[in-house]
């Protein structure tokens, strides 16, 4: 009975109509030929204009939508307005329901903050994928608006470092539509790398990619491109570069950052204007450094009455989150913080060389490392964590 159930589900699963939510960038990829590099921003916009450019994007992208053609009278679309996917969705015969704002007549160029609005509708409407034409900055721009919703790129634009893009615009389609299809119930999925470049480096001839986070893709190795970085993937430099950049993006204004020590740390301090100390304990509030190498008593003063959270790594090696090298962050500190505001953050690689593969907390209280045990979320990249025992 209990497999005919299952049976029964599956069928239906494969049997229900699907949505797709479709963003076109309408400006991708037209800078390629021309040498620009890229085309983002509206000044490099303007001279890509100037110097003949052509829209690529809406004819890769209908190349991939024709592999979806034969499920069009059972997958409805969301799509961008206007040039951005609703009207070429329409004039390839699918039924389609324009959300966001920007592409349409008489409106000026598309920014990344379209994108990003477009991707938030979609996902707030439960897209079983969302497929879009782009390169780097639109994938960027897409997780932005879209972090738990299954990504697909359409390679168009000229950089594509991310693991987010199918090999060829053909390729997206047939992903798309095992990923919609009938297949859809056996569809696997991986996490996959959104790397961030910057184009006026690039364009100076050097190549300065961030890991922007991951996202949910499809699990189809000949079809999708693997990520540019380290060698195919992404080494332990890039991603904690990026988490520095979500973590200092990600502070509250107002609230007090007590920064532990270590190289981890300082890529963090660096991110907020100073260089700050490297075996010393540092004070951030809003946005920038307001004390370096403080001891116990004047993080104490610093915190008293006001938000406050430590942000700490963890020592190779040992695994010690407190009580080795950061004796400053003491229990006076972390009572005030409380478990909630402690966040971790270290390289995967430092947490699966761990033997016993645990976190330790030697803070001389007992109390409070007794508050500390238990599993703790420690992040490694943008968007990814694992959950590590803490042990006192």
């Amino acid at each position: 009975m209990r497999s005919k159930v299952r049976l029964a589900n599956i069928s239906h699963e494969a049997s229900r109509r699907r949505r797709i939510g479709l963003i076109v960038n309408p400006i991708a990829g037209m800078g390629g030929p021309l040498g620009l590099k890229g085309t983002d921003g509206a000044e490099t916009l303007r001279r890509a204009l100037a110097m003949g450019a052509v829209p690529r994007a809406p004819e890769r992208a209908a190349r991939a939508l024709d592999w979806l053609a034969p499920l069009a009278d059972r997958v409805d679309i969301l799509a961008g307005a206007g040039a951005m996917g609703a009207d070429l969705a329409a004039s390839l015969g699918f039924r389609v329901e324009a959300v966001g704002e920007g592409g349409g007549k008489g409106a000026g160029p598309t920014t990344g903050a379209h994108s990003r609005a477009a991707a938030a509708a979609m996902q707030a409407r439960g897209v079983d994928l969302l497929l879009f034409a782009g390169g780097d900055g639109t994938a960027r721009d897409v997780f932005d608006g879209a972090p738990d919703t299954p990504l697909l790129g359409i390679p168009t634009g000229v950089k594509m470092h991310s693991a987010v893009f199918a090999a060829s615009p053909a390729a997206a389609g047939r992903v798309a539509a095992l990923a919609v299809g009938d297949a859809a119930p056996a569809m696997r999925w991986r996490q996959g790398e959104v790397m961030d470049l910057d184009e006026d480096e690039l364009r100076a001839g050097r190549v300065a990619a961030r890991l922007h986070g991951y996202a949910r893709i499809p699990l189809e190795r000949t079809l999708m491109q693997n990520c540019k970085a380290g060698g195919g993937r992404v080494d332990e430099d890039v991603a904690l570069a990026g988490l520095a950049d979500r973590i200092v993006h990600a502070m509250e204004r107002g609230t007090v950052h007590v920064l532990g020590c270590g190289q981890t740390m300082r890529l963090i301090k660096r991110r907020l204007g100073g260089e700050g100390t490297l075996l010393g304990v540092d004070v951030a509030l809003d946005g920038r450094l307001i004390a370096t190498d403080v001891d116990e008593e004047r993080l104490l003063r610093l915190i008293e009455g006001v938000p406050a959270r430590v942000i700490v790594g963890v020592t190779g090696g040992q695994g010690f989150v407190f009580g080795r090298g950061n004796q400053q962050i003491g229990p006076g500190v972390l009572s005030r913080v409380g478990r909630d505001g402690v966040t971790v953050v270290t390289s995967e690689a430092k947490l699966t060389a761990l033997d016993p593969a645990c976190l330790r907390v030697d803070t001389g209280d007992p109390g409070v490392d007794a508050m500390l045990s238990g599993y703790l979320r420690v992040h490694t990249a943008p968007g990814r964590s694992i959950m590590m025992r803490v042990a006192a």
